[in-house]
């Protein structure tokens, strides 16, 4: 797997009918190894090790309705009270960040309500802000760190 922008993460491999799998520590299970899989366990380090998000808080590719259709998020942080703090979509690093990329996150996020999106290819990151008031959304360079008293 190709380099991505984030710091260097140890991770757990093994091999399993002749593909390679990488440990979710999450999902704790070895999942198979994809080039998405690649930047959403990056990605997950990140959001533990940088960010300091607590791994209960982390949930990770879960089914969710969207317009009465079934969708799967990649990665959600929950806030202490269940409400959802951050939706992260990832994308393998070959994919360009697009407006489509943008479009995706913000249809789930009419139905899941995030105060912060992430979206990721791996090699370039976005942070935004939602403003639900006036129905948009503000970049920023960064995610907050973890503060316990994030509502």
């Amino acid at each position: 797997m190709n380099k991505l922008h984030f710091p260097s993460y140890s991770f757990r491999f093994k091999n399993s009918e002749n593909k390679v799998a990488i440990f979710d520590e999450i999902r704790k299970k070895f999942v198979v190894l994809t080039p998405e899989e690649w930047v959403r366990q990056h990605t997950i380090q990140y959001l533990i090790q940088e960010c300091k998000y607590p791994k209960s808080l982390i949930n990770v590719e879960k089914q969710v309705k969207i317009n009465g259709m079934s969708k799967r998020y990649d990665i959600v942080i929950f806030n202490s009270d269940g409400s959802i703090f951050l939706v992260v979509e990832c994308k393998q690093s070959d994919v360009a960040i697009s407006q489509n990329t943008f479009d995706q996150i913000a249809r789930y996020n009419f139905t899941l309500k995030a105060t912060y999106l992430m979206v990721t290819n791996g090699i370039n990151h976005y942070f935004c802000q939602m403003d639900f008031d006036n129905e948009k959304y503000t970049f920023l360079k960064a995610l907050p760190y973890y503060n316990l008293n994030i509502q």
